[in-house]
């Protein structure tokens, strides 16, 4: 498989099933990005099926870490506020602060998924460090500018695939029905169609 080819690919984070696509899957820690992930850059806001998900899978016995390549004050203020550890400045694809993430939770590589919204560097940093990676649509288009050119690198490469899911929903909007997605035997995640 590509270092670039993601294990699963989904419209929007609550779009993955918490039974189904993690707990089943052997995924009890999730590595999370920030922007666009699962703070729309346009409202600079978490979406209210974002944080109505965060919850059900806190609820359902999932630790997150949020690892970011932001480094700004904002990204510690939004840690805080949804009570959960951070790595920020991660650097990604470099994996180390995916170990740092990983030993603050006391997760090991085969429990453990890494969900963003870039395979540049959350897609590749995940592989680098040895762990799955679930790809998702960015909330919205609105990027920072050097980001707009390495989303038209990543759509050349994700071709014709298409978001388990369905198209990508505005980040006003609200949560659908979870895609009903089945994972590979063992703890690896089923391959997107790439």
């Amino acid at each position: 498989m590509s270092y670039l080819q993601p294990e699963r690919y989904f419209s929007r984070i609550s779009h993955i099933n918490i039974k189904r696509d993690l707990l089943d899957c052997g995924f009890r820690f999730v590595l999370l990005d920030i922007d666009n992930t699962i703070l729309s850059r346009a409202t600079h806001d978490v979406p209210r099926d974002v944080g109505l998900w965060l919850a059900q899978a806190r609820d359902a016995g999932v630790q997150f870490c949020l690892v970011s390549n932001n480094w700004h004050e904002n990204v510690h203020q939004l840690a805080n506020r949804l009570s959960m550890p951070i790595v920020a400045k991660a650097m990604k694809p470099i994996p180390a602060a995916l170990f740092v993430a990983m030993h603050k939770l006391g997760a090991k590589r085969a429990e453990t998924v890494m969900v963003g919204d870039q395979l540049s560097t959350d897609v590749l940093a995940a592989h680098n460090a040895g762990i799955s990676a679930y790809l998702l649509a960015p909330l919205v288009e609105q990027d920072l500018k050097h980001t707009r050119y390495v989303r038209m690198v990543e759509r050349a490469i994700l071709g014709d695939a298409l978001p388990e899911g369905g198209v990508p929903q505005p980040a006003h909007a609200e949560s659908g029905n979870a895609a009903l997605c089945e994972c590979a035997s063992g703890t690896e995640a089923a391959s997107p169609k790439l």
